[in-house]
This record gives structure tokens, C-alpha cells and sequence, in this order.
């Protein structure tokens, strides 16, 4: 391997709800460099939660908990074939992984019965907190596949 490894930047927690979470949530949504922007969507979002009484900051925590997979499969090759290995997933990652699929889940939503991309992503930060949502069933289906490949646990490295 050449050089360094990259060393990692400490982001700084968001000005409203002091939380580095938030603030990695709020850098994933944006696109183009455009950080106020996602920030309007976000902070949007979370107020719409608060709206309908409940805390929004333990919301959108207890979402990306319930989200963040244990376990995922990787692919590995042993003499010339390829094998799903499930492998552990590790902190920094889990939350990564539930970020993403949270985004996705409510991109994916229908334009509808949803006014803007808050609306989408409130609604699918409160599901994904009950347990429900497509973010949730991405988990389940990642976790099920793991389960289903465990015969080549063995193959980790």
C-alpha cells in the first residue's frame, strides 16, 4: 500500500439540534455543494416530525439505529469463484449503510400524497422508527442474506 491512510475529519455537530449525526445526514442529501439547501430539507423535515408532538431529535436517532444492519455479506474470491461472505458491520459503517437506505427509502416514495422531499423523508424517519418502511425491509433483506450464505462464514478473512 502506498502513502498514508487517509486520516479522518471530525465534522462538527449541526448549529440546531448539536448532533453529528444530523450533520453527516445533512452532508449525504446534499448534492452539488449545495449544504444550505439540504439543510432547509432536512431541518424541514425534522419539524414536521416535532409538528406531530413527538422529540425530533430521538426520532431520527432511533430510526438510524433500527436501520443500521448487523450483519452484511462481502463478496470474497477463492480460487476463481466468487462467494457472498456475510462479515460483521462495524460502527462507523452501520451508520453509513442506514443513512443511505433511509435517503433511498424516501426518494423512492410517491410524489402523491407527499408535498417536497421533507415531507417524503419525515415520513420514512417516522417509520423506519416504529420498525416499518422500506429502509427497514432493506435491512431485513440484507440480514436474510446473510443468513442464507453463513455456509461460507468459514471463507473470512
Amino acid at each position: 500500500m502506498r502513502g498514508k491512510k487517509a486520516e479522518r475529519r471530525i465534522l462538527l455537530p449541526d448549529p440546531i439540534y448539536n448532533s453529528r449525526l444530523v450533520t453527516r445526514f445533512i452532508n449525504k442529501i446534499m448534492m452539488s455543494g449545495k449544504k444550505s439547501t439540504a439543510q432547509r430539507v432536512v431541518y424541514a423535515a425534522l419539524e414536521e416530525i416535532e409538528k406531530k408532538g413527538k422529540n425530533p431529535v430521538s426520532i431520527f436517532d432511533a430510526a438510524i439505529s433500527n436501520v443500521a444492519p448487523k450483519m452484511e455479506v462481502r463478496p470474497r474470491r477463492v480460487g476463481g469463484a466468487s462467494y457472498q461472505v456475510p462479515t460483521e458491520v462495524r460502527g462507523d459503517r452501520k451508520e453509513a449503510l442506514a443513512i443511505r437506505w433511509i435517503i433511498a427509502a424516501a426518494t423512492s416514495r410517491s410524489t402523491k400524497e407527499y408535498k417536497g422531499f421533507a415531507a417524503k423523508l419525515a415520513a420514512e424517519l417516522m417509520d423506519a422508527a416504529t420498525g416499518a418502511g422500506a429502509a427497514i425491509k432493506k435491512k431485513e433483506d440484507t440480514l436474510k442474506q446473510a443468513e442464507a450464505n453463513r455456509a461460507f462464514s468459514h471463507f473470512r478473512w
